[in-house]
């Protein structure tokens, strides 16, 4: 096992209003799908790498208190915090220094009640 993830769902309650949302957040297209009655916006990700969707679906709900899941910001995770309140989420904690030149962390609401993490090496 190279890695242990291999797909991610973040939960919503408006698959519009969210997609706009990380569109927005991290500046890029969601590939809209259908599979049966489940609706998706996917992350743009290639088939070597872990993929991810928002998912709207009567079973799961959006949370900010269980599963984190850390998403790539990129070179430096400010310009991507930067944008989240222009884009309706919340800036929880701010770029944090995790020493030992492992990287940067930062946690955010997105617009549908998730908690998520931002992760860059600088």
């Amino acid at each position: 096992m190279n890695t242990p993830i291999s797909w991610f769902e973040l939960p919503t309650t408006d698959l519009a209003r969210a997609t706009a949302f990380y569109q927005k957040v991290f500046a890029c297209q969601l590939h809209l799908e259908t599979m049966g009655d489940i609706r998706m916006a996917i992350f743009p990700h290639d088939e070597l790498s872990p993929g991810g969707a928002l998912v709207a679906m009567p079973q799961m709900q959006p949370a900010d208190n269980g599963t984190l899941v850390y998403l790539a910001a990129g070179d430096d995770l400010n310009t991507v915090l930067a944008r989240i309140p222009a884009a309706g989420g919340q800036v929880l904690m701010p770029k944090t220094d995790l020493g030992n030149d492992i990287g940067f962390i930062a946690l955010f609401l997105d617009c549908e009640g998730n908690r998520v993490g931002l992760y860059s090496k600088h």
